[in-house]
């Protein structure tokens, strides 16, 4: 098995709920971070983001290439080995089911799921490069990454990384 951590953000809809349901869609979730709120990154002027990392544990296949078709993957909680492309498409599957429309770069969005990091991989694909290019700059993804995996987070990020985030505290909270 074989530690994942996607990021996963939300700002258009109920986002505490979007983020809600696609955790309870994700296959071998092993943590949580609490939320942050966080100012968005690029892209046209939009609201706020809730952010949060989730830790998986899950059978990764070596290669980048898919091995079964997208609508062969399940999101159940056993899976045989995947390959990092056919995780991407789960993720895309779910923001999907959120109702993610991908119009604009960086634009607002019903539910974002980034793959950031893959124990023991590294990628560099057309449609996925891990680990994430940008996830040490950015102090959305750091702030959760840190609860999840200090080990992987760089000295110095709360002064480094651009973007202001708030702590709200437990996914499970209301707001």
């Amino acid at each position: 098995m074989t530690r994942v951590l996607l990021g996963l953000g939300s700002n258009l809809g109920d986002r505490r709920a979007h983020l809600r349901d696609a955790v309870s869609s994700l296959p071998g979730v092993t943590g949580v971070s609490d939320v942050y709120e966080t100012d968005p990154v690029g892209g046209p002027e939009q609201d706020r983001y809730l952010n949060i990392v989730v830790a998986l544990d899950l059978p990764i296949a070596p290669g980048g290439g898919p091995s079964r078709p997208p609508e062969d993957l399940s999101t159940d909680r056993t899976l045989p080995p995947i390959t990092p492309l056919e995780l991407l498409a789960i993720c895309q599957r779910i923001e999907s089911a959120a109702g993610r429309v991908r119009d604009v770069r960086w634009g607002p969005r019903t539910l974002d799921v980034d793959v950031l990091w893959i124990d023991g991989i590294e990628l560099d694909d057309p449609d996925l490069t891990v680990p994430h290019p940008r996830m040490f700059e950015r102090r959305f993804v750091l702030a959760p990454l840190s609860e999840l995996a200090p080990d992987i987070v760089p000295e110095g990020w709360e002064r480094d990384a651009e973007g202001q985030v708030d702590h709200l505290g437990p996914l499970s909270s209301n707001p």
